[in-house]
Formats: structure tokens, sequence, C-alpha cells
């Protein structure tokens, strides 16, 4: 976003005059004219006030790298590779990309817009520049892939666990990677399994979306919702929300690697919106009641013939209509 000097110039919301703004950016006020018009192409909406200059009338939160990194703690800011981009085709995908320089350190990527984001089962995922959080880090595990049972929904506690501590309440979890609320749906989790690099290592990208200020989402054909719109007395900072993130992911990670995913199954049921509801799997071939999860994070429905674990990546659940 090549306007993203001058909105962070008009942010304050006040009236800036173009020979100010040419001052701040070193340009001229035609250049200034043009980043006026890059910005409203860009879906902000500028004011021309008649002999006085240009003012933002589009909230804006701008995500800023400096201000994500002094909300991580220290400990974890130096091992990671942090890297915050106006536009990516994906954060995954980046992660892969910072991965293949050969760093040691953790990678994490965070975008303003996605242009190929991407959901669970190779759908699109939304990502609409300025409004939601895209974040992906890459996390890295001993002991092969028998180890990572659970780890989904070990990422779905960390993540309610950090936008809990900022605020938010009544925050819920669909099996095996949705975040939730009352009115619908606040984001999801995407796990990639980049294989071992050696015997007992595996390399796992978490991709994690976030809507924070979204108020439309026309192509979305499931009831959502947002941070700013069920939380609209608080304010919500991008720029936190990742910091917060980005600490109760290692802070969970650690965790998981060090005991396994026990310690994760009662808070993840404590925000299971399907237990105790009627739902169906499996394309309806199996039908229920939500009975919680096991020791692994398989999915226990519960009827007529008993207790059926349903396996992560398997099938999704729905609530039966």
């Amino acid at each position: 976003m090549k306007s993203k000097a001058l909105i962070t110039l008009l942010q304050d919301g006040q009236v800036h005059s173009g020979e100010s703004l040419a001052q701040s950016l070193g340009v001229s006020r035609t250049a200034v004219w043009k980043q006026i018009r890059r910005a409203v192409d860009d879906g902000y909406e500028v004011a021309t006030v008649r002999g006085k200059g240009y003012q933002l009338l589009t909230p804006v939160d701008l995500l800023d790298a400096e201000k994500i990194s002094s909300g991580i703690a220290p400990g974890i800011r130096s091992i990671l590779s942090l890297r915050v981009l106006d536009q990516v085709d994906s954060t995954n995908a980046e992660v892969i990309r910072q991965w293949q320089t050969g760093s040691s350190s953790i990678p994490v990527c965070i975008a303003d817009c996605q242009t190929a984001g991407r959901g669970r089962r190779g759908k699109a995922w939304q990502s609409p520049r300025g409004e939601n959080l895209y974040l992906s880090m890459g996390l890295t595990f001993h002991g092969g892939f028998a180890v990572l049972d659970g780890l989904s929904l070990v990422l779905g506690v960390a993540v309610a666990n950090a936008l809990e501590s900022l605020g938010a309440e009544s925050i819920g979890l669909k099996w095996p990677n949705d975040i939730f609320l009352p009115d619908g749906k606040l984001g999801g989790i995407l796990v990639e399994l980049q294989g071992e690099l050696q015997e007992g290592v595996v390399q796992v990208i978490a991709g994690i979306g976030i809507n924070v200020h979204m108020s439309e989402a026309e192509s979305v054909d499931q009831p959502w919702t947002s941070l700013a719109s069920a939380f609209p007395a608080l304010e919500w900072s991008r720029n936190r929300i990742a910091a917060a993130i980005i600490n109760a992911v290692h802070d969970a990670t650690e965790v998981f690697a060090d005991v396994g995913f026990s310690d994760f199954r009662a808070p993840w049921q404590s925000r299971d919106i399907f237990l105790g509801k009627t739902i169906h799997a499996r394309g309806g071939e199996l039908e229920g009641t939500g009975e919680g999860i096991d020791e692994t994070g398989n999915y226990l429905v519960r009827n007529a013939e008993g207790v059926t674990p349903v396996r992560a990546g398997e099938i999704s659940l729905r609530m039966r209509s």
C-alpha cells in the first residue's frame, strides 16, 4: 500500500494542509494529491476540505512492527523473526519462504491483506485490507508427527486466552479449529505440516485469522462477527492483539511440547460450543450428542450405539438444523 505513509499522517482525523503533508512526506503537492487518490482506491474515505486540506474520515488501525514487538515478552521477542507486510499471497506461504532462508529464529508473518488466504480444505479465507488480523507462526516440534495430536485445539485455547486477556468474553471453540462468539464465527486456525527436517523434528505452520473491524462480508455463507462489533466499548488494536496471540501461542506450545495435550483438555472443553448439543458428522452418517473431546483431541459423539470418536481432518461438525 503506497499510501500508508500518508494515512499514518492523516490517522488522527484532523484536517492537514497539502503543503504540510508534502513537507512531511518530502514530495510535491501534486504527489500528495496522487497519493490521496491512491488511498481512496485502497478503500479509505478522505475528504477534501476546500481551502484547508485533507481529512481522513475512515477509522484506521495500522499495523506497526515496532508496536507489535514492544508488546511481545522480551524472552520471546529475542527468538522471533517478525515480518509485517502490507500485502502477501498468504502469511502461511511467507513463513515457508522464511524457513527456506535457513534462519533458526521462529518465523512470524503478519499482513494487512492476503491475496490468496486459505482456510481448511483449501477454502478461500476472506482477507480484506486493514480490517482483520492475519498472522502465521512457524513452530518446530521434536518427537515426530505422533506428538502433534491435539495441536490445533491447543492453539484454539491459546487464542481464546489472548483475546480474553484483552477484554473479550464468551469465547467459544468449535472443533477442531474455529473461534466463535455467541453471534457467530470470529476466526479460524489453519495448521499445516511441513514434514520432518530430520528424523523426529517436525515443522508446523499455525495460521490464525481473527475478525477485528470487519463490518461486511458478502461472500461469507455462515453467521460471523468481529471483535469491534461484539465489544464496541473496547478499543481494538491489531498490534496489541497480534502481540497477545504471539505470546499466548508461544507459551502454550512450550507447555504442549513438554507435557502433551493433557493440560489443555479441560480449558478446551469449557469453551466447546457443541457440548450437549445434537450434531451430525461424516456428512450426516453419524448423528448424536456432542460429548467433548478425548485425551488425544478427537471429538466424541454419543448416540444409541455408544460413543464414537471423530478424528481431526476427517470431517467437519455442524449443528443439526
